[in-house]
């Protein structure tokens, strides 16, 4: 139930985001601060750090009193370790999950329709035709079926994949069946493209490993936009130089990856540099989940997408 509007303080990190929140209700707030100096303000009641920098930031709101910090990923493996105690973390569901899906569908496409090959055919004005795989009539396993994933099987759907979905447990979920992860040893072998979108963390590190790339059968494609730590990158270097395994990534381990990392250079890989919600779509998603946080807590509502705290 509202319980009337209250003053609200809030920082957001650049003066794009101000501007995009639009009209908010009386008595709010909006301060821009790009967590790269001293708080401006004593306290807050939303704090909105800037993309991709939450490790470096949340040490300045140790002794900020601060009823928020709203994140502007999904992701928030490692935030736990640097959170100051007694803060509350929401992540950007439903802001990324469009654009990392679009990228996911996209990487695939490109991987097996050679469009990588073929810009570097561009660069060089060489006219050469490659016989190419289809992305219709793959098998394709799906791995993770939370918001990402969804969004990566709806826009499967008109590719006339044949599409498996595997989460950490067995399901059916609005009509899809969902295989559970330890199913994955029965279901690798048929499988001709896996999409990985799981969050990192210690429950996911690793679990694509050696054994996961072997009993792929040989010219799979592994995309993965999940996290790094989810696939042991030395076992994939090593699938991929012996030219069983190809690779669409736009997460690694380490990332960013170093100049001079054998991924760079391997023929059947292809890397985009952890951009999958970084796109047109953000700007106005993000402004929308801020605003409303802004709105549900000066009725004095608990904030959605809560994760840590709380």
């Amino acid at each position: 139930m509202s319980r009337g509007f209250r003053n609200l303080i809030v920082s957001v990190p650049t003066e794009r985001l101000a501007a995009d929140l639009g009209n908010l209700p009386d008595g709010v707030e909006v301060v821009v601060w790009p967590m790269d100096g001293p708080a401006p303000r004593d306290r807050f009641d939303i704090v909105v750090p800037p993309y991709m920098q939450m490790s470096t930031v949340l040490e300045r709101l140790r002794d900020v009193p601060t009823g928020l910090v709203q994140s502007q990923s999904i992701g928030y493996d490692g935030v736990a370790g640097t959170l100051p105690d007694g803060l509350v973390f929401a992540n950007a569901a439903s802001v990324h999950e469009t654009s990392t899906a679009e990228l996911a569908v996209g990487l695939a496409i490109a991987a097996q329709r050679k469009i990588d090959v073929f810009a570097r055919d561009t660069a060089e004005a060489r006219w050469k035709s490659r016989f190419s795989q289809s992305l219709a009539d793959r098998r394709v396993l799906l791995l993770g079926y939370g918001g990402v994933g969804k969004a990566v099987a709806a826009r499967l759907a008109p590719f006339e994949v044949h599409l498996t979905v595997v989460a950490h447990r067995a399901r059916v979920e609005d009509g899809m069946p969902v295989h559970g992860v330890d199913e994955l040893p029965a279901l690798l072998g048929d499988t001709e493209i896996v999409i990985v979108t799981l969050p990192g963390g210690e429950a996911t590190r690793h679990l694509v490993d050696d054994a996961f790339l072997a009993r792929l059968p040989e010219g799979a494609l592994l995309v993965n936009v999940g996290r790094g730590s989810i696939v042991d990158t030395d076992a994939l270097v090593d699938h991929v130089q012996r030219r069983r395994i190809r690779a669409a990534l736009d997460v690694t381990d380490p990332e960013p990856l170093p100049q001079g990392h054998p991924l760079w250079a391997l023929p059947g890989v292809l890397i985009s540099p952890h951009v999958g919600g970084d796109s047109s779509a953000m700007a106005p998603r993000i402004a929308r989940l801020v605003r409303t946080q802004i709105e549900r807590m000066s009725r004095g509502e608990a904030p959605l997408n809560v994760v840590l705290g709380g």
